[in-house]
C-alpha cells in the first residue's frame, strides 16, 4: 500500500467513523482515535460486502456502499461505546 492509499485510508475511515457515531443515538464514550479506527475496518468490511453484492462499483457515487459502511461503522460505535460504559 502506498502512502496516498493509506492517508485515503484515514481520510475515509474518519469520515465514516463520525458519520457512524451521528446515527447512533445519544452519547457516545469513545475517542476521536476510537473513532478513527471503527470507521477505518468498518470501510473495509463495508467494501468487501458491498463487492459480494455486487454494488461496489457503480457509475457515479456508490450510494449502497457508503450505507453499508455507515451502518457497520454505527453498529462498531455502538458496541464500543457499550463496552467502555462496562469498564
Amino acid at each position: 500500500m502506498e502512502i496516498s492509499g493509506l492517508i485515503s485510508a484515514i481520510v475515509i475511515g474518519v469520515v465514516i467513523g463520525v458519520l457512524g457515531r451521528l446515527v447512533v443515538p445519544g452519547r457516545q464514550r469513545i475517542g476521536v482515535l476510537w473513532t478513527i479506527a471503527i470507521g477505518i475496518v468498518a470501510a473495509l468490511i463495508g467494501t468487501a460486502v458491498a463487492s459480494g453484492l455486487g454494488v461496489a462499483d457503480t457509475d457515479g457515487v456508490d450510494w449502497v456502499e457508503w450505507l453499508i459502511q455507515i451502518a457497520l461503522a454505527g453498529l462498531g460505535v455502538a458496541a464500543v461505546s457499550k463496552v467502555k460504559v462496562r469498564h
